[in-house]
């Protein structure tokens, strides 16, 4: 067999070799990245595909105008262990419960599969029986290497994405456990002792992992909270501290990748600046360096040195992507998926990249493969790297359009026909130590209804002149209020302004800009001069024609574990139940924590049953005894948040507004974090 050579360098004799200047090398990947995307998405083509292409073209095996170096390699790993890091930032653990027979079901088959017809296939071919079983681990794994287009296309949380992102996880780990223990046999050290070390120490790194991660996070957080900066660096190094202990213990670092995707997720909501952060700088910078490293490796020209490669090969493409059909097929079979649901898993799973790549490349280096192989997995790797993208994007789209809604858990839903279609929430903000939970909050649910974020503040006149410095101040606050928004692409609008009263200035501000919803901070209590003179929350309660939320937040946002919205039994379900229990089920979906609704009722007797429309999913519905405050206070913990809907008489002097449950509970439980919805009468 002949050596691997380039295709055609013609360029190696204008540049007298492959360019190694970092800046010339730099601003050619950086081309690359820039134009292949667009030009392919021109010709309604996966952007990723270009850069694949790409990749072959300017690597060593095409123009080579350059060489897969250790700076190429490593920065293809780190977008190798981003890909797999955002899959996991993806998966939602509450998901995959719901979804997790269809999950356990197509992960066993598209395992179980690939490995039968690639051992008979390989065994027909003249392997040996451990070649043959190694080979076929490779067929069984595959890379999530057309997640960004399901990203792109908003179906991340589909119930078909879902399945297939559990199902990779279980193929994976069990074709890199297969890797393993054909290695050791080979080598003869298949004992006893390998099976003591491997079993034990994978499931103390998952607990550990699973369980750990999470804490760790929850007090980083809420000890750094307030830097962003240190924030996503505790993130990103979280992902690589737990994939570099996955390659300790003999475990592929891109499945401690995804389980740190996994374990960190519910810190980190899906429409937060920091979310937004990790998925700009690894799909912009990182993963595109993976795609073009992995087309740097191929080499077309090595196929037709003989006819023995041409024959893998053929049988490596052929049984790669009948094996990953199949079991999408039967899955859908089984599950009753649509067409384009069965599809786009078959796209999701039919790339082979990552996993396969370091099987054969541990395998050649053992002898227990011939370059035969070698050549024909480079073969494989380049055919089912440009098909999946392409059928993920065809089929994916369907899914949007309306594929995904049979049996979805994670449909949103409706909006009641007394709420907007879309939020603009008006944020009033004056303190920078409390702000940014405001703004997340309204961010949260501006961004999920594609509304705007209206951040606004007031100068007082009535205490004298506006003075300069008061007026820098008024802008910093804004400013920061929309860096804060544009962090996390929302439509922000901010309002200055000026006026003799703030609970005024916010509901003549509610009234001139449109706005649907009014976002306030809340000390937690009222003073006897509050409940005689008025509050200025009380003030806004009584004249604002629009929905109020009324916070205190004692932890960050994002550490959230569990939301409760709490209902005193009153015989018959409150009037605004159903707007309310929308948005707690959209602050539970975005910050991927359980959603229970505890009735409350001190009689003995059971308490009237309320009735969960039927579009809301994932809520647990809990029946206690007792009276209503303290039995709050005993259920609450430091991550939870509590959530009351307040139907009270604006008229009555001399109360708060907030109702006295509402300020007996946040006397009761300082370390507890409330959200109350007040709705004005007429809505």
């Amino acid at each position: 067999m002949g050596a691997w050579t380039p295709i055609a360098p013609p360029l190696l004799a204008i540049f007298g070799g492959p360019i190694t200047d970092p800046v010339g090398v730099f601003l050619i990947i950086m081309a690359i990245m820039l134009v292949a995307p667009l030009m392919f998405e021109r010709f309604r083509l996966p952007g990723i595909v270009g850069l694949i292409l790409a990749g072959v073209l300017v690597g060593p095996n095409g123009l080579g105008v350059l060489q897969r170096d250790n700076t190429i390699i490593l920065l293809g790993t780190v977008g190798l262990l981003f890909l797999m890091f955002l899959a996991g930032l993806e998966t939602s653990l509450n998901d995959l419960k719901h979804n997790g027979k269809q999950a356990v079901t197509f992960g066993l088959a598209t395992f179980v599969i690939p490995m039968v017809m690639g051992t008979v296939a390989f065994l027909l071919l003249g392997y040996s029986w451990l070649a043959s079983i190694l080979v076929a681990s490779c067929f069984a794994s595959h890379t999530l290497l057309s997640l960004p287009v399901v990203s792109k296309l908003g179906i991340m949380r589909s119930p078909i994405v879902t399945t297939t992102l559990g199902g990779t996880l279980i193929t994976n780990v069990f074709a890199l456990l297969v890797l393993a223990i054909v290695v050791q046999a080979h080598q003869g050290d298949l004992s006893l002792g390998f099976w003591l070390v491997l079993i034990p120490s994978l499931t103390a790194y998952t607990v550990a992992t699973l369980w750990g991660v999470p804490r760790l996070g929850r007090w980083f957080f809420r000890r750094f909270g307030h830097d962003e900066g240190a924030e996503f660096l505790f993130v990103v190094a979280t992902l690589f501290v737990v994939s570099y202990v996955a390659g300790l213990i003999d475990v592929e670092p891109i499945i401690g990748a995804f389980l740190a995707g996994i374990a960190i997720t519910e810190l980190i909501p899906q429409l937060s600046p920091l979310m937004n952060r990790l998925q700009f700088i690894a799909n912009t910078l990182f993963i595109p360096f993976f795609l073009i490293s992995v087309g740097m490796l191929v080499n077309p020209g090595i196929l037709f040195q003989e006819a023995q490669s041409l024959l893998v090969a053929g049988v490596m493409i052929g049984v790669a992507i009948a094996a990953k059909w199949l079991p999408a097929w039967l899955t859908g079979v089984i599950f009753k998926y649509p067409a384009p649901q069965t599809l786009t898993m078959f796209g999701l799973s039919v790339a082979q990249a990552a996993s396969t790549l370091a099987a054969i490349t541990v395998a050649y280096d053992i002898q227990l493969v011939d370059q035969r192989t070698v050549n024909g997995t480079i073969a494989m790797i380049l055919v089912t790297c440009l098909l999946s993208p392409w059928v993920t994007d065809r089929w994916g789209r369907q899914v949007k359009a309306g594929g995904s809604a049979t049996a979805s858990p994670t449909v949103q839903p409706e909006l009641p026909r007394n709420q907007p279609a879309k939020y603009r929430i008006l944020v009033p903000v004056a303190n920078p130590n409390t702000e940014d939970n405001l703004l997340n909050l309204g961010i949260l649910l501006a961004k999920q209804s594609q509304g705007t974020l209206l951040p606004f503040h007031v100068l007082l006149d009535h205490l004298g002149p506006i003075t300069p410095s008061d007026q820098t101040r008024q802008a910093q606050l804004l400013a920061h209020a929309e860096q804060i928004a544009h962090a996390a692409v929302t439509a922000v609008k901010t309002i200055g302004r000026v006026d003799d009263s703030i609970d005024k200035a916010i509901v003549r501000a509610t009234q001139e800009n449109g706005a649907s919803l009014i976002i306030c901070g809340w000390k937690g209590y009222s003073n006897y001069r509050d409940n005689f003179f008025g509050s200025v929350i009380d003030n806004v309660l009584r004249r604002s024609p629009v929905p109020v939320l009324v916070t205190r937040f004692t932890n960050p946002l994002k550490t959230t574990q569990r939301i409760l919205l709490a209902l005193a039994d009153q015989g018959q379900t409150p009037p605004h139940f159903t707007a309310g229990l929308r948005i707690a089920h959209t602050l539970a979906t975005e910050l991927k924590a359980r959603l229970e609704v505890v009735q409350v009722t001190p009689s003995p007797h059971s308490p009237t049953a309320i009735a969960i429309p039927p579009n809301f999913n994932n809520i647990t519905l809990r029946q206690e005894r007792g009276n209503f405050v303290p039995r709050m206070v005993e259920l609450i913990g430091q991550d939870d948040l509590l959530v009351l809907i307040v139907e009270s008489d604006v008229n009555l002097p001399g109360l708060s507004v907030l109702g006295n449950d509402s300020e007996a509970i946040a006397r009761s439980a300082p370390h507890l974090s409330i959200l109350i919805i007040h709705y004005p009468a007429a809505v």
